[in-house]
């Protein structure tokens, strides 16, 4: 596994994190997801040897770390930015903590992605050939 490509491909979770709080409305973030998601796919598939899938996934789980802790540090500032997300959390049942069920959202979402990315890795490895080793950046 080549865990500091999956780091720095993970940069993309930090910066969505920090831009769905403030300035990336929830109607044109799949579309950014789907442009991230093919270019990681891309890139896992010229830099890795190997289990293309896994590292799309395990990537995915790490945007999902990254995305849910700058959801749950900026909670309010999330919900203000939000509106949709905001009214669903207000018609839940009593007793169950926003935060909690934005966790479990945020977990759910991670597996799913990492599904999808593992998948896009997985079929871009069938479409484009290898970097050769010497020119890598990213090793």
């Amino acid at each position: 596994m080549n865990f500091k490509l999956i780091f720095l491909l993970s940069l993309f979770g930090l910066f969505m994190g920090i831009a769905t709080v403030y300035f990336i409305p929830a109607g044109i973030e799949p579309v950014i997801w789907l442009v991230i998601f093919a270019f990681c796919a891309y890139i896992i598939a010229k830099k890795c040897d190997g289990k293309l899938f896994l590292h799309g996934f395990v990537t995915s789980l790490f945007n999902c770390v990254w995305i849910t802790a700058f959801h749950l540090m900026f909670f309010d500032s999330y919900l203000v930015n939000h509106q949709a997300e905001a009214r669903m959390m207000v018609s839940m049942p009593k007793g169950i903590d926003p935060k909690y069920f934005m966790l479990v959202t945020g977990i759910f979402i991670g597996i799913v992605s990492g599904l999808v990315l593992g998948l896009f890795s997985y079929l871009m490895g069938k479409i484009v050939t290898k970097s050769d080793s010497k020119t890598n950046i990213i090793e």
